[in-house]
């Protein structure tokens, strides 16, 4: 299989887009209240059934709203889905789904806060401490910060090396009880539990290790770097324990 890479982006026979147009988005934002968080069964087959994330805001999906700076929803398949990490790192790192799966897994039971105000309350998400992910790798001298970047080829996010390597901040490979769909991001997507949603990046391609904090899509158009959840945005949120 041929692989071309731009902006850290693999593109491949195995990677569609889904768009969503204006008025699809507005018309999903419209009801986004209605939905009841059920597992991932039922966000599977709804999703499935409409084919463009309108799942998720519609009885028998959940609470999650979604967006894309895109227009649309890229489908990368779980067989050709690739993880890189590169930057400032002793040993470069191509992960499958398969090799990052079979790493030493974490499981959250964590809410999921947007910034905007709407809430999830006890997510269930598996996956591999981000911290691991960086051992594996070998962070070299200089290095300061991450910068990820995701398979839409826009969206991309940053974390300091400190923020990184906290506990409940994971690569995620499953929520709600099964694999991540693309519509959330899947297959496989940043979580930065304390952190504000925005911060976990949908779609995950790579994580550079750089030698200095760069903005990310959200931050560059107004939102906070540190994007703490209750302490940052001008928001008072609380987690929910």
């Amino acid at each position: 299989m041929e692989l071309s890479e731009r902006r850290g982006v693999v593109s491949s026979p195995e990677i569609r887009r889904v768009p969503v147009g204006r008025r699809v988005f507005l018309a999903m934002a419209g009801l986004g209240g209605v939905g009841v968080v059920v597992g991932a069964k039922i966000q599977r087959a709804v999703g499935s059934f409409l084919g463009s994330g309108l799942g998720a805001f519609l009885p028998g999906g959940n609470r999650f709203r979604l967006y894309t700076i895109t227009g649309s929803f890229p489908v990368i398949s779980p067989a050709h889905y690739r993880l890189r990490i590169s930057g400032i790192v002793e040993r470069p790192v191509l992960l499958t789904l398969d090799q990052l799966q079979a790493m030493p897994g974490t499981r959250l039971v964590k809410d999921f806060q947007c910034v905007t105000g709407w809430r999830v309350p006890r997510v269930h998400w598996d996956g591999v401490r981000l911290a691991d992910l960086l051992d594996l790798a070998g962070v070299g001298a200089g290095a300061v910060a991450l910068s990820f970047r995701s398979y839409d080829g826009a969206d991309t996010e940053s974390l300091t090396l400190d923020q990184a390597r906290l506990p409940d901040v994971i690569v995620a490979y499953s929520m709600l009880g099964g694999p991540i769909t693309a519509e959330h991001g899947g297959p496989v997507r940043l979580y930065v539990a304390p952190m504000y949603g925005y911060k976990s990046l949908k779609w995950l391609s790579e994580i550079r290790v750089v030698d200095k904090v760069e903005p990310g899509f959200w931050e560059q158009n107004g939102y906070a770097v540190n994007a703490w959840v209750g302490a940052s945005n001008g928001r008072s949120d609380a987690p929910i324990e």
